[in-house]
């Protein structure tokens, strides 16, 4: 017979963040995975393979709006500064300059969704 595994307190789950981030460029990017590699690419350069782990940066896919080039990506609460800092650091993607700009977080998906990346205006972080 086998023992089943405990699942986790509440307590002592990772807490994660949404945050949405918008892509100023001369060009419209077309292409996700290039937008998914610089910003994967730099955190590894900022962070280091051990910071990313930490960070745990999971670039949600089916929620990057190609023609607003605005996006979400799952974060740690606890390393949400370090990689704000590092979005601001990217200034070439698929060899086009852009800024990377950080419009907001939310602990809700649905919420960060419907405020950040589908609004017109939505709140811009500070």
């Amino acid at each position: 017979m086998q023992k089943k595994i405990k699942p986790l307190l509440p307590s002592l789950r990772e807490r994660k963040r949404y945050l949405a981030f918008e892509i100023i460029s001369e060009q419209p990017l077309e292409d996700f995975n290039a937008v998914s590699k610089a910003i994967i690419d730099k955190a590894l350069d900022q962070l280091g393979v051990l910071g990313c782990a930490e960070a745990g940066i999971m670039i949600l896919s089916d929620k990057y709006d190609k023609e607003k080039q605005r996006g979400l990506m799952r974060v740690s609460n606890r390393s949400l500064d370090k990689v704000r800092g590092t979005l601001a650091l990217i200034d070439q993607i698929d060899n086009h300059r852009v800024i990377v700009r950080s419009r907001g977080v939310s602990g809700i998906l649905q919420k960060a969704e419907s405020k950040y990346v589908q609004s017109p205006h939505g709140a811009l972080a500070s």
